[in-house]
């Protein structure tokens, strides 16, 4: 992990110039004034706790001496400084793709993106003890990121600690819109939990229930063929439950998602 900094003229050597030889330093030129740079901020700062390099933010109306010696013309402006040397980098506002690129060329790897994969790997083989702490090894470093925070509400949904998952899922920033939607889903998935409590023995009842649990499981290729089964023989039932299961889980696995895609075109055909 990297970290933030603020830095201005008499620091530039000491904080900027002499650690690049050991980690590459990213300077964003910015002024309070600037709305670019306001947008900017908050993608680098989020990168910074994801990859192994150190953001220093110069404020070039603190630092004007500063600016014009890199020949700061515009903001936002970031460069690039490794081995002591200042480099061009970009200026204005790059999407958060564009960002990742950029950090890749410099050899830099997300610490975030190997600790989902050892997630990942502890979820597939199934051992609590081992989920359980790739779980809080990803919380401890990483508090506020939405998209840990879904894999833990989802953790506890799996392992039927509703009280838990919602707890998680009220700390996702409403702002962040796609975690905002697959929190969404977890949320329908809590709400179908309950509504298999009343479930009674006939054929209906008995393919929804077992959609339902699949669902809950995580299973949701088995859950989504058994749900439009159920919308194929009977659209109404339980007030159309069986539709809104699939747009849950849809929400939580993404519009991109292939089993997103697949079955809403399949729910759609069942459907008109």
């Amino acid at each position: 992990m990297g970290q933030s900094i603020v830095v201005n003229q008499a620091e530039f050597e000491q904080q900027v110039l002499q650690p690049s030889f050991e980690q590459p330093v990213l300077v964003d030129f910015f002024a309070t004034w600037c709305g670019p740079c306001q947008l900017l901020k908050p993608m680098l700062e989020k990168l910074a706790q994801e990859y192994d390099f150190t953001l220093a933010k110069v404020d070039i109306d603190a630092n004007p001496e500063l600016a014009k010696a890199f020949g700061v013309e515009g903001v936002p402006d970031v460069r690039i400084v490794t081995q002591g040397q200042v480099e061009e980098g970009f200026v204005g506002v790059l999407p958060e793709p564009q960002l990742r690129e950029l950090l890749a060329k410099l050899g830099l790897k997300s610490t975030l993106e190997q600790d989902l994969a050892a997630f990942d790997a502890a979820l597939a083989g199934g051992n609590p003890a081992e989920i359980l702490s790739a779980l809080t090894t990803l919380l401890t470093r990483y508090p506020n990121n939405s998209q840990i925070l879904l894999k833990a509400a989802q953790v506890y949904v799996i392992q039927g600690n509703d009280a838990l998952a919602n707890q998680y899922l009220e700390l996702i920033d409403p702002s962040d819109r796609a975690a905002a939607d697959m929190a969404d889903g977890l949320k329908g998935l809590l709400a179908l939990r309950q509504s298999l409590t009343d479930l009674g023995d006939t054929p209906l009842d008995e393919a929804f229930g077992a959609a339902g649990q699949d669902a809950l499981k995580g299973d949701f290729a088995t859950a989504l063929e058994g749900f439009l089964g159920v919308v194929e023989r009977d659209r109404a039932y339980r007030n159309d439950g069986a539709r809104k299961a699939m747009l849950a889980v849809f929400k939580l696995l993404g519009s991109d998602d292939p089993l997103t895609i697949t079955y809403r075109k399949r729910l759609m055909q069942a459907l008109y």
